[in-house]
């Protein structure tokens, strides 16, 4: 919830997500110019001015990946680590003559990208689930195949068959409905085709990281670990764990299928125990990493989200789990309970009842508007109701801005309602002490001890929700495996 200002146009928009994504949007970002002096010998002062070069795509889609992913995370000794992990890979690929260099991106999210140019991205979030050099080698090295396999630009050549054709049928044949079924056809297409670069690159990556002299079954052990990830996020957002198999449409094969073909791939290079891990350096690089929500755009703990950089907080009502986006807080229940949170501003001389009058919820009805005080600060709340969903639409004015609230529930119980009721009452602003003393979550080493178990070293962790399932998917552990005497473990602390 970085950016939270300008308005959002419909929540309707965040009821067909299921509120379980987190919202990303573009946040801007604005560079300066240092002057350089200049002294009449070197230029005339007749001499015109140039007009700097336009941005370059590829320059252009860097500054949207930054943005959109929380910008750059800086790391010096885990930048160093992980380039010189890329260095080894370019050198032992088919292409040495090309150079890559990995940027970490400031985001929770576990997500990786390539540029045509050798840009790299990884997401702290993947860092973190990682456990060896080894398994980051493997990251890289499938990024890298998407790039020195053409799969970019082969993929925007497939999609501009696929828009010609649908064109094709629809103007000359003049039948839109024979050309929305071309489209159709060629999309499913399109998945299989991305799909099968997928998993072309998976293969590439694993014969690199063997002949760059890693472990290349880090690339099974890390996908296990993100297919464990996913499903325990699914747990905690109340949805299904994916199915094995492949999704028809999905342009990811499943975990399942990309972990088998990842191990048959590393069987044909090398026998296992074979290959550099490096378990101990990796853990001591990202040791300290910032975990889960960056601070300056608000964090969770359980069910009370904190923004120390503007100065408020509040609980959610019970069961809900939060996604913190760059434009707005979403939160969901198990139950199908759904909230989201942002932020706007008043035109000059606007009231809050007639703010809310001009901003109802698309599709919904609304009742009278309440005016009530929250926490010392003036607030109005409505209810309004829609064909499926009944919300609770809530406006508070915060010092210049005004923060708004929406709960949603497909059946608006007195009980549902009380526990939305008593989550906007909670809404209030943080004394300096509590700024002060608010901590990100980090990433933090420790040694087992003789006797310790999962749940011992689990206990240890600040982050109470499935303790004992995330640090064992944190660590690659198996469940129910017991942790080695001496060895290091990532567990999460503030």
């Amino acid at each position: 919830m970085g950016r939270f200002f300008g308005m959002v146009g419909s929540f309707g928009r965040f009821v067909a997500l299921g509120g379980v994504a987190a919202l990303l949007a573009a946040c801007s970002s604005v560079g300066s110019e240092r002057a350089v002096p200049q002294t009449v010998a070197a230029v005339p002062a007749a001499a015109p001015k140039v007009a700097p070069p336009p941005p370059s795509a590829v320059s252009q889609e860097q500054a949207r990946i930054a943005a959109v992913y929380g910008g750059v995370y800086e790391k010096p000794e885990l930048t160093a680590l992980l380039n010189a992990v890329s260095d080894r890979l370019a050198a032992a690929s088919g292409r040495p003559d090309l150079r890559y260099k990995v940027t970490i991106l400031n985001s929770p999210l576990i997500n990786a990208f390539a540029l045509p140019n050798g840009n790299l991205y990884v997401t702290r979030g993947l860092l973190a689930i990682a456990n060896d050099s080894s398994e980051v080698a493997a990251v890289l090295a499938h990024e890298m195949a998407h790039v020195t396999a053409r799969h970019a630009l082969q993929r925007a050549d497939e999609e501009r068959k696929a828009v010609l054709v649908s064109r094709v049928v629809s103007d000359v044949l003049q039948d839109q409905n024979a050309g929305a079924v071309a489209l159709a056809k060629s999309r499913l297409s399109l998945a299989s085709f991305s799909r099968a670069q997928e998993l072309e690159a998976d293969r590439i990556g694993v014969q690199n990281v063997a002949r760059a002299g890693f472990d290349p079954y880090g690339a099974s052990r890390f996908l296990l670990s993100m297919g464990r990830q996913a499903d325990l996020r699914s747990a905690a957002l109340g949805q299904k764990p994916s199915q094995p198999g492949l999704d028809f449409l999905s342009t990811h094969p499943s975990t399942p299928e990309r972990v088998q073909l990842s191990v048959a791939a590393a069987r044909q290079v090398a026998a296992p125990g074979i290959g550099e891990r490096d378990h101990d350096g990796y853990l001591a690089a990202i040791h300290g990493m910032t975990y889960g929500d960056d601070p300056s755009q608000g964090f969770a703990r359980g069910r009370r989200f904190l923004h120390p950089r503007l100065g408020f907080s509040f609980v959610a009502p019970d069961g809900f789990t939060f996604e913190n986006g760059a434009e707005a807080l979403l939160g969901v229940a198990p139950d199908g309970r759904a909230l989201r949170m942002d932020a706007a501003k008043l035109s000059g001389g606007q009231t809050l009842e007639g703010y809310v009058s001009e901003n109802w919820i698309d599709g919904a009805e609304p009742g009278p508007v309440e005016k009530i005080e929250v926490n010392g600060m003036e607030a109005v709340t409505v209810v309004a109701r829609g064909r499926e969903w009944t919300f609770r639409f809530a406006a508070i004015r915060f010092g210049p801005d005004v923060y708004r609230l929406i709960f949603a529930a497909r059946d608006l119980t007195a009980q549902v309602d009380a526990g939305f009721r008593e989550s906007l009452m909670s809404f209030r602003r943080l004394s300096q002490a509590e700024i002060d003393a608010a901590r990100p979550l980090k990433v933090e080493m420790v040694r087992a001890r003789t006797g310790d178990t999962e749940a011992s070293l689990a206990a240890r962790m600040a982050v109470s929700d499935r303790a004992v399932e995330r640090f064992a998917v944190l660590n690659g552990l198996a469940p129910g495996e017991t942790p080695q005497p001496g060895s290091r473990f990532k567990i999460i602390d503030e």
